[in-house]
């Protein structure tokens, strides 16, 4: 047996027996892939076990997660702090090795995975980045001068996000990101004839790829040479299909069965003898951890202390760009932010989505690794900003980004643009179209990346678009996942508090929930106080209030001209202003009740929108439980009751029943 052929068998018995032992797992794609990337960590990847965070480093993205195991034995094999107890605790709790990479949580994963296609969309982004940053800084390249390499499945390539990324990625021209197809031709159900027949090839051509071709997937050397002539490529990213077998050497060779089934002690026995690997449980010849030492671990190093001597020269070079270089290398962005909201005079009106792009103007003036942009409606929720350069394959240091109608790899992709560190990315939607991209938001916050998503026509204020363009449950969704901080300001000055906190925060993700429709400037809103995710906006003028109104955004100018008709009638109501309800949660109960009051039955929340998650702060609610209409701005408020007159009407039946 000669070496390549040893060190793949020993990525697929110990693969194997750490399924075995946790008696859950995916051995087919371990058996099928590990030539893949025993190929691409042997003779390619540039990266270093002892210091798996290295800017500079090759970024490689599993976006077929469920191959975790083989992954895990790779990175032990070649060096990283993954010890062999690690890898007999797969898939058990607070282990290093869970079911699915976890960024930042085992040491040379990039970026977590699992849920199929948003991988290869990450690494779009993270091969965005890289290219960007090496436009960014002069003479970039010898800051920034890397890979991304990708393994993704049948699986990962059926899914429409994978269709977004491979299209973004042809237009941006990504010559730098590299994609090893493990085409095994099953999914978890059956065949992949059963619910795929199309051209993969032809595909990604189409999109503008480059498409390489191996046709033996246990053929190292042919994997490794076609890596190679990717690398080469100038204008086009690659796909390497690699035709293997799923379940390569066991019993169910070829079949589905393999995908998620752990194979019984006898079954792994078996599968190794079918390999010639004649090692017991757990049990690796000294070897095959020096074919990794010898190769990947070795290059790895030696490329880092390169980078690091580098380093030192640039920074006599380039001194000024060094210190912005050393600065946002952990996208950290919380000193160059306006320290209290930019003067609004008396009287001042204006649509939230108008004061979020003027915000991000400022922001641009005082970020210069600050990029973004939206899914093709830049104009309608004010991303575009005056004199702001595209970013295109001509113009890879432009900071403005066309992402397409592409919501759902939009969010993903600005997932990756963070992992790979050294930027801050903000995206902007509709919010109704929020539910496009909840995958992508939900992998922002299980990831701890701080992106900032700008949602605009947050409301049935929407208008004439109807119900198809109305979000009602939206917001709500956005609220209920953990780990994401959702901003409703109620006016420019909660507006601009809300993007500091969005853009100081350097471990979760910020949604902004903008306006259509102009806002007034409320005469005793805070910026201070956003912080705190609630405060009293009006004070009740009694010792105690009748009624305590709370709300966000558009409805709480609504609550404020409510109190005063009601004051008219002799009854006195405090308003708070509520704009993120998950840092109220996080204040002491004594805030709490000192801004909501201890009296819940005196409470009402008043949004329009689904309104369940919202008796936790109020007795009463009033919301719209139901989709929208299509009609004027006026004559929707009328027939859904959000007018003061109506809301007033509705106050006092609350009260009549107290």
């Amino acid at each position: 047996m000669n070496k390549d052929t040893l060190a793949v068998n020993a990525l697929r018995a110990l693969s194997l027996d750490m399924i075995c032992h946790a008696k859950s797992g995916h051995p087919g794609i371990a058996l099928s892939a590990a030539p893949l990337l025993y190929a691409l960590y042997k003779d390619h990847l540039n990266a270093a076990p002892s210091d798996s965070s290295w800017i500079d480093r090759d970024r490689f993205v599993l976006s077929a997660g469920h191959a975790s195991a083989l992954l895990y034995a790779l990175l032990h094999l070649a060096g990283y702090p993954i010890p062999m107890d690690q890898l007999k605790a797969f898939r058990k709790i607070d282990s290093l090795t869970p079911g699915h990479p976890e960024f930042g949580h085992t040491a040379g994963i990039d970026c977590t995975a699992g849920p199929l296609g948003q991988g290869i969309a990450q690494a779009t982004g993270l091969a965005l980045a890289e290219r960007h940053l090496r436009a960014l800084y002069p003479e970039g390249d010898r800051l920034f001068d890397h890979y991304t390499y990708c393994l993704v499945g049948d699986g990962c390539l059926e899914e429409g996000i994978s269709q977004e990324a491979i299209s973004f990625a042809g237009i941006q021209k990504l010559n730098r990101l590299i994609v090893l197809y493990d085409r095994n031709d099953c999914t978890l159900d059956g065949p992949l004839s059963d619910s795929s027949v199309e051209n993969v090839s032809l595909r990604f051509e189409a999109a503008g790829w480059n498409v390489l071709d191996v046709k033996d997937g246990n053929d190292v050397e042919s994997i490794s040479k076609a890596i190679a002539l990717a690398k080469n490529a100038k204008s086009k990213p690659t796909l390497i299909v690699c035709h293997t077998v799923i379940g390569y050497g066991s019993p169910y060779a070829g079949s589905h069965k393999s995908h998620g089934k752990a194979f019984s002690p006898e079954e792994v026995l078996q599968t190794k003898k079918n390999l010639g690997y004649p090692y017991g449980e757990f049990e690796i010849p000294q070897e095959v951890y020096d074919i990794f030492r010898e190769t990947f671990a070795e290059r790895g190093e030696k490329r880092l202390a390169a980078y690091k001597s580098g380093l030192a020269l640039y920074r006599k070079d380039h001194p000024e760009s060094y210190l912005q270089y050393e600065k946002y290398l952990h996208s950290d962005v919380s000193h160059d932010l306006f320290k209290a909201a930019p003067v609004y005079p008396e009287g001042f009106k204006e649509a939230s989505r108008d004061t979020s792009q003027s915000l991000l103007e400022l922001l641009y003036q005082s970020i210069p690794v600050l990029v973004g942009g939206s899914a093709d409606v830049a104009d309608s929720v004010k991303t575009r900003i005056p004199g702001l350069q595209d970013m295109t394959p001509e113009h890879p240091e432009g900071k403005n980004i066309r992402f397409g109608i592409r919501e759902f790899a939009m969010a993903s992709i600005a997932n990756g643009i963070l992992l790979h560190g050294g930027l801050r990315t903000y995206v902007g939607s509709f919010l109704v179209f929020a539910d496009y991209m909840k995958s992508a938001i939900r992998m922002s916050a299980l990831e701890r990346l701080p992106l900032v998503y700008l949602f605009s026509h947050d409301s049935i204020a929407v208008g004439e678009d109807g119900p198809t363009h109305e979000p009602i449950e939206q917001l709500t969704m956005l609220r209920t996942i953990p780990g994401v901080d959702v901003y409703r300001p109620c006016d420019s000055r909660e507006c601009a508090a809300s993007y500091r906190l969005a853009f100081a925060n350097t471990a979760n993700p910020s949604a902004i929930i903008l306006s259509r429709q102009a806002l007034p400037l409320e005469r005793l809103s805070s910026f201070d106080a956003v912080g705190k995710g609630a405060y009293v906006l009006e004070k009740e003028e009694k010792s105690q209030p009748d009624l305590v109104l709370v709300a966000s955004g558009s409805e709480v100018p609504l609550a404020v001209e409510t109190r005063k008709l009601l004051l008219e009638k002799g009854i006195d109501c405090r308003v708070v202003s509520m704009p993120c309800t998950s840092l109220f949660d996080r204040q002491d109960k004594s805030y709490q009740d000192d801004v909501l009051g201890k009296d819940y039955g005196r409470r009402v929340y008043i949004e329009m929108g689904k309104g369940d998650m919202l008796y936790k702060y109020a007795a009463h609610v009033l919301s719209i439980d139901t989709y929208g209409k299509s009609g004027s701005l006026s004559t929707l408020l009328e027939d859904f009751g959000f007018t003061p007159e109506k809301v007033a009407e509705k106050l006092l039946a609350i009260l009549e029943t107290r």
